[in-house]
């Protein structure tokens, strides 16, 4: 006699075993893929903050998603100790994202590969003002050179998540001693290659009609007695003063306008003082709109405190279309500055 339980038993689900497994079931122990994604950009960064600059996120998701995954797993991932902020990989973290750091760069290639089926589809970022002032001007000559090339030119402050954004290509202006680029190290990662495009001098300019009502300016010390222009804060007019040997240990800004062309803009209208290169005034020196500061008859010299630099993912370095412009950059920016003297 089959008894009840015995008759239903073949309709109790039971542990699987993995080689009994049907073909088109998956269960691999995969993660939530946004967790993962942010512990590989504390990995690539070394911190929270630096991780969330370069997700364009809040730090609060950062830590958030971080210790999700570290549930998830089971595995602290991080060393949370006194005197260790917040945190840093530990053992356990760093194998583990040397190897999911190397298969989300294969994600990504795989997916440019696929994405950019026309390979001679080219996305750059810019900074404003030498997008403006100097670069969209020999786009022209660039395209005449290289009609195959299909080039999209984003000018942005933003700086590029290149594995999120799609871009190719970020020209920034990298400020000496500032780690990549900015002091927040957005930049200053693996897997992104930096190449100085060029090394200009910079030096302060106003319009005549202000350097008339300022009168007479000696000397560089006389320059903090004046309305400093800057972009986003002091960093600039600190490294210039810092380079030409005058000790100013704190500026406050007339005003700050986060776009080089609108500093050079409010310079031009008579507001004060702004910090520039040939690439940005080259025009305005010409025509006059702007003078260098100085002395009667002695400009006061203008000093290297950084340079234009193409930043490029390490994935996409070997593209032939980006090769071909990184190379025209290169060329026609480094011989548009004359060296001063």
């Amino acid at each position: 006699m089959v008894t009840k339980r015995h008759r239903y038993a073949h309709m109790v689900p039971r542990p699987e075993h993995p080689r009994l497994r049907s073909p088109m079931s998956d269960r691999r122990p995969l993660p939530p893929f946004a967790p993962l994604r942010a512990f590989d950009a504390f990995g690539r960064t070394g911190g929270i903050r630096r991780a969330a600059t370069w997700l364009g996120v809040d730090h609060a998701v950062v830590s958030r998603q971080v210790r999700a995954l570290e549930q998830w797993i089971g595995v602290p991932l991080l060393d949370r100790s006194p005197g260790q902020g917040q945190g840093t990989l530990n053992a356990a973290g760093r194998a583990y994202h040397a190897r999911i750091a190397a298969a989300l760069d294969e994600i990504a290639s795989a997916t440019e590969a696929l994405r950019l089926g026309d390979a001679s589809h080219l996305s750059v970022w810019c900074v404003p003002g030498f997008a403006f002032h100097w670069l969209v001007r020999r786009l022209g000559a660039f395209r005449a050179e290289h009609p195959e090339i299909d080039l999209v030119l984003r000018p942005t402050d933003a700086r590029a998540s290149f594995w999120s954004d799609g871009v190719d290509a970020d020209i920034r202006y990298r400020l000496d001693g500032a780690p990549g680029g900015a002091p927040d190290g957005a930049y200053d990662t693996p897997g992104i290659r930096r190449v100085d495009l060029a090394r200009p001098v910079v030096f302060p300019v106003a319009s005549p009609d202000f350097i008339r009502r300022a009168g007479t300016i000696r000397t560089i010390g006389d320059l903090p007695a004046l309305p400093l222009l800057a972009e986003e804060d002091s960093h600039e007019w600190l490294a210039w003063f810092a380079r030409q040997g005058v000790a100013v240990p704190r500026i406050t800004p007339a005003a700050r306008l986060w776009h080089a062309h609108v500093v050079l803009a409010a310079a031009r209208e008579g507001q004060g003082v702004a910090l520039a290169n040939p690439f940005l005034v080259a025009d305005d020196l010409e025509r006059g709109t702007l003078v260098r500061l100085g002395p009667p008859g002695a400009p006061f010299p203008g000093v290297e405190i950084g340079a234009y630099t193409l930043f490029v993912p390490e994935t996409r370095r070997d593209r032939p279309a980006l090769v071909r412009f990184s190379t025209w950059l290169s060329r026609t920016a480094g011989a548009f500055l004359p060296p001063e003297r």
